[in-house]
């Protein structure tokens, strides 16, 4: 999603956009003032400018929330966002839902495994309002990261320390950390 601000320079004026609360104020300005039109070029009444209003808002809301998965999940994440679009009265495409993939298989160790049930975890959460799907993910993850404990917790105090030396209690966090 740009930023609008970085896309209308000094010279240009940026559009005026009506919200619901300038909406409330006059009826007959509302309807004077509306400059916001259908693709067949007729003006929106203002149920469609409400509809518009609820579906940009939404739009934002399904952003951020899969941006926030995306930031947590670091090389993790197997794809970018993907968006379920829907089409709103003004003819432009608003997202109203959304996925980020994520590799949840466990780890070569269980060392390994606890770090990426971590992550996983952080992934899931990260958003403001974690959905139900998110929550489930994020306690497969708790138990994934609690079997990985046992295994590390059983293992003799000469095994773990050779884990120890050869590093396999560090997990990379990145795509780069891995090809590097």
């Amino acid at each position: 999603m740009s930023n609008i601000a970085g896309v209308f320079s000094a010279a240009s004026p940026p559009p005026k956009v009506q919200t619901l609360a300038a909406l409330g104020e006059s009826a007959s300005k509302t309807k004077t003032a509306n400059t916001q039109t259908k693709a067949n070029g007729e003006p929106l009444s203002d149920a469609e400018l409400a509809t518009i209003e609820k579906l940009a808002k939404r739009d934002r809301e399904v952003r951020q929330h899969e941006q926030a998965h995306l930031g947590a999940a670091g090389g993790l994440a197997t794809s970018g966002a993907t968006y379920s679009m829907e089409t709103g009265p003004d003819g432009k495409q608003y997202a109203v839902g959304g996925e980020v993939k994520i590799d949840v298989s466990p780890g070569r160790t269980p060392e390994e495994t606890l770090s990426k049930a971590r992550i996983i975890q952080a992934a899931a959460l990260a958003p403001a309002d974690p959905s139900g799907a998110d929550r489930a993910i994020a306690a497969e993850a708790a138990t994934m990261a609690q079997t990985a404990q046992m295994e590390i917790a059983k293992r003799s105090p000469s095994a773990q320390k050779l884990a120890t030396h050869y590093g396999q209690n560090d997990y990379p966090h990145s795509t780069l950390a891995i090809s590097a």
